[in-house]
């Protein structure tokens, strides 16, 4: 069976997507004019205040919300398994991925915010699954079957990833960086996961946003700090490895003697597939927390949103990539012991060995900034799952949901996570299906709409549309 999964893993998470996602980012990029030139002003926009509009949390505190989603182990060890899989060229192409794919993020919270709803509680519910029922809604209140259809697809995929991208394997990850440093009892770790877990996602999300608020800058921030000392201390190594990463993105040529992937295909296809898993841009997790955010109109939480695809994988992922290429070339020992064990040899180890081949910070940035990541990634995501369980299954659902999502993470913290893992993966590339194709059925009134607020600069407009208020279930 778990053959079985990891084939139609590795199908899904194929060319064919690849190919759907980046083209996504390319037409939608053109489609809203090219909105990364807004990027300067949308970061501007992000640490200030909306008043006088709907929602139930800042529009900052959505955006680390997703950012806390977004920035998790991939941020680290991902970058490390596209070098070792697609070679030093590879980080170029995911840094590419990053900045094509703010526009795709930039859409999608559009049409997640425009069409979000309330609950019976006066609360926003908001994602592609009400974009979905609401963009095709007719006039007489019905929907037809196949947006039905869609929108269920995507909460019963996001719902099925949520378990394992956010809570199994995060779990996982902190407890294999903590115990291969300290003699922990996994279950202890486990056990400490899940109270730290409940004890703010069942609070909702004003309980979360407000951690991530100051969990994910200081973690944000502290590990962008560590890369650049590293990057400092590796300076004498620093332009060769640009210059690597570059000539590697579009030759063949064979890097560190063959101990890493090597070709133009080899080093797109790796450093795309992690660059579109790094920054979810697609997938449509984000919009679902960005649409209960407090803002005056759509294309205003849009652009602010649009940072976080930028953060993570322009900034995040790139530091990370020269840090490794730049430490590889600065110790050849690491290149020996990848030759030594080519099949076997993970993400994880060449995370850990180039990290502690720098003296004193080294170790302490990679422990705490898995810790940190992992910690924020399940916490985001359980937002997510939430809100699709509520979707699919009413307001019931929800503490249910919950009460599973904390027992999934006691079993990825004492090692039970490898099958929930492949199964949410799949679940992860199969929501954004639906997701990219909903958005691309009304790019057309996106542009429209992106044109009115911003390009005719009108984005301290107030929407007019009514947001409407779901019947109790």
């Amino acid at each position: 069976m778990i053959e079985i999964l990891n084939q139609i893993d590795a199908f899904v998470w194929g060319p064919a997507m690849i190919v759907l996602l980046l083209g996504s980012h390319l037409f939608l990029t053109v489609r809203t004019g090219f909105i990364q030139r807004k990027l300067p002003a949308a970061i501007k926009m992000s640490i200030s205040k909306e008043s006088d509009a709907e929602g139930d949390i800042s529009q900052f505190g959505a955006l680390v919300t997703a950012l806390a989603a977004t920035v998790g182990t991939g941020s680290i060890v991902g970058v490390a398994t596209a070098v070792l899989a697609g070679g030093p060229g590879a980080v170029f192409w995911m840094w590419l991925t990053g900045v094509f794919g703010i526009a795709t993020k930039y859409a999608e919270v559009f049409a997640a915010v425009k069409y979000r709803v309330k609950d019976h509680r006066g609360e926003m519910l908001g994602g592609a699954m009400f974009v979905w029922e609401r963009a095709f809604q007719k006039k007489d209140g019905r929907v037809p079957a196949w947006a039905k259809l869609g929108a269920v697809l995507f909460a019963l995929f996001a719902a099925i990833a949520s378990i394992g991208t956010g809570s199994a394997v995060q779990a996982s990850a902190m407890t294999g960086i903590i115990t291969s440093n300290f003699p922990v009892d996994p279950r202890i770790i486990g056990a400490v996961i899940v109270i730290l877990t409940a004890i703010v996602i069942f609070g909702g999300v004003g309980s979360i946003s407000k951690v991530c608020e100051w969990l994910v800058p200081i973690m944000a921030v502290g590990y962008a700090a560590g890369c650049i000392a590293i990057l400092v201390m590796n300076g004498p190594f620093l332009g060769q490895a640009i210059g690597m990463i570059f000539e590697c993105a579009f030759t063949a040529k064979a890097a560190f003697g063959g101990a890493v992937g090597s070709g133009l295909m080899t080093a797109l296809q790796f450093g795309c597939a992690r660059g579109l898993f790094s920054n979810e841009s697609g997938l449509g997790s984000a919009p679902i927390v960005a649409a209960a955010a407090i803002t005056k109109n759509p294309a205003k939480q849009a652009l602010i949103a649009m940072t976080g695809t930028f953060w993570s994988t322009v900034v995040i992922c790139a530091l990370t990539g020269v840090v490794l290429v730049s430490t590889m070339i600065a110790y050849p020992d690491i290149q020996q012991a990848i030759l030594a064990d080519p099949q076997g040899f993970t993400g994880a180890q060449l995370s850990s060995l180039a990290f502690a081949k720098i003296p004193v910070i080294g170790t302490p940035i990679l422990v705490l900034g898995m810790i940190a990541f992992s910690y924020s990634t399940i916490l985001g995501w359980s937002y997510y799952g939430n809100r699709c369980a509520a979707y699919l299954f009413g307001k019931r659902a929800v503490i249910p949901y919950q009460i599973l999502y904390v027992a999934v993470a006691f079993l990825g913290a004492i090692g039970v996570g490898d099958v929930v893992w492949t199964i949410s993966d799949i679940g992860n590339a199969l929501m954004a299906i639906p997701n990219i194709i909903v958005v691309l059925a009304i790019s057309g009134l996106i542009a429209r709409e992106t044109k009115h607020y911003i390009y005719d600069d009108n984005l301290d407009e107030v929407a007019n549309d009514p947001i409407p208020t779901l019947d109790s279930k």
